[in-house]
């Protein structure tokens, strides 16, 4: 009795303050969501995307996995959709600037992503640089905390520009951008190159698929990279 009474005397002075003493295990951290990363895809639909791969254009593969992979993506995750390559032009300078947000980052937003991929075609040149820029620019506006681009492309730049040297100038002014870069059957040594450099100048991921299983793996590992997020704790009590 004596000892229940001490107890209780201990607790009417000390619980507000025993959070400060607890000692908590890894099992009672939960992440928060709310610093979950926003991402965008960049993906290419420049006329090679018409060449043949495993008995179907490349664009076919691309946009059937990612019709299977985006009903995975957890809707509260905002993501969206950039095209390059949609669209010839008149003259090159058309061409290069042939780049378009199709779907602006939010959440549930995978159906309407889905959606735009299928009644996109691939017609023209491959404008990387200038869409990561406008990427950049304008499609994050707004939005805090880390950001990932998620880059897919079957070539090289060809618009006179360099991913590798515009990567290697963005992070001296922003390091919350990360670009993973997926090269889906690449196999120009200098344009894998290039590839990379802006993959890892900005911390992201660099993969390397030449077929439609390796491009749904590579999509997926992208999407689902391990990210650094807050921890709060919890306690059970």
């Amino acid at each position: 009795m004596l000892r229940l009474i001490l107890i209780v005397i201990l607790c009417i002075f000390g619980c507000a303050r025993a959070d400060e003493y607890r000692v908590y295990s890894p099992e009672n951290y939960r992440l928060k969501s709310e610093n979950e990363e926003r991402i965008l895809f960049i993906l290419d639909f420049s006329n090679s995307m018409t060449e043949y791969l495993e008995g179907k254009e490349k664009v076919e593969l691309m946009i059937d996995t990612m019709a299977k992979i985006l009903p995975n993506i957890n809707p509260k995750t905002q993501i969206g959709l950039r095209v390059y390559g949609h669209k010839s032009g008149f003259t090159a300078m058309d061409a290069c600037r042939a780049s378009t947000l199709l779907v602006p980052v939010s959440a549930a937003s995978a159906g309407q992503i889905a959606q735009s991929l299928y009644k996109t075609s691939p017609k023209g040149m491959t404008p990387i640089t200038y869409s990561l820029k406008q990427a950049v620019k304008n499609d994050f506006l707004g939005f805090s905390g880390k950001k990932r681009i998620i880059l897919l492309t079957d070539g090289g730049e060809n618009c006179d520009e360099s991913p590798c040297e515009y990567a290697i100038e963005l992070v001296k002014t922003r390091k919350d951008i990360h670009i993973d870069v997926i090269a889906f059957n690449i196999n120009d040594d200098e344009d894998l190159e290039q590839l990379k450099c802006a993959a890892l100048v900005t911390s992201g991921k660099f993969y390397t698929a030449n077929t439609a299983a390796e491009l749904a793996k590579s999509l997926s590992n992208s999407i689902n990279a391990q990210k650094n997020v807050d921890a709060k704790i919890i306690t059970n009590y």
